[in-house]
């Protein structure tokens, strides 16, 4: 299966539109993280800032963290679907070199593994 030019375009466009998405809100949260405990809460007072209330602005910003991670992971995927895309190499499992199923594509765009190739990466993965 190869894609033709029109499906190519409409990938493209789908992985640039997600790309953007997911850079607004990585720089949402960034923001968000950025605000000092009282900023956030509204507190302008002169009165410290209770424990717990510093432990759950901790735990919000491990969090943050974590999610802008696991979005700067998802836009590295992104990115390299486009220069597949670039190279003529989109669609194509990088392992075993097959036609990634169209089903596959639609659900992620940026894939690189056909699904039997990320199963078993998965597998390994876990072990």
């Amino acid at each position: 299966m190869s894609l033709n030019k029109d499906q190519l375009k409409n990938f493209r466009q789908l992985l640039i539109t997600e790309r953007a998405k997911i850079a607004n809100e990585i720089k949402s949260i960034a923001q968000d993280a950025s605000r000092s405990p009282r900023d956030a809460s509204g507190d302008l007072s002169a009165y410290t800032i209770h424990m717990a209330d510093m432990a759950a602005d901790t735990y919000d910003r491990e969090l943050s963290t974590n999610l802008v991670s696991a979005e700067q992971g998802v836009l590295y995927q992104i990115d390299d679907a486009l220069k597949r895309m670039d190279e003529g190499s989109f669609g194509v499992c990088s392992e075993c070199q097959q036609p990634i199923t169209m089903s596959r594509l639609k659900a992620v765009p940026y894939a690189s593994l056909c699904i039997e190739c990320q199963r078993a990466k998965e597998q390994k993965g876990k072990r």
